[in-house]
């Protein structure tokens, strides 16, 4: 294997924490909570009403 310059390792350096924070951020945007229209008609079905005790 050729010895890279020492501007090549920082790249490489480099383009592997790019790669992996691209990954995690869209790991992360993918696994975010998604409300439909359809669950918030079932919770405004479900708070009609007075559901105070007093």
């Amino acid at each position: 294997m050729p010895q890279l310059a020492p501007l090549n390792w920082i790249l490489l350096f480099s383009l592997f924490w790019v790669c992996l924070f691209v990954v995690m951020s869209i790991n992360w945007w993918f696994s975010l909570t998604r409300y439909s229209g359809l669950d918030n008609l079932e919770v405004e079905e479900n708070t009609k009403g007075n559901n105070w005790l007093w």
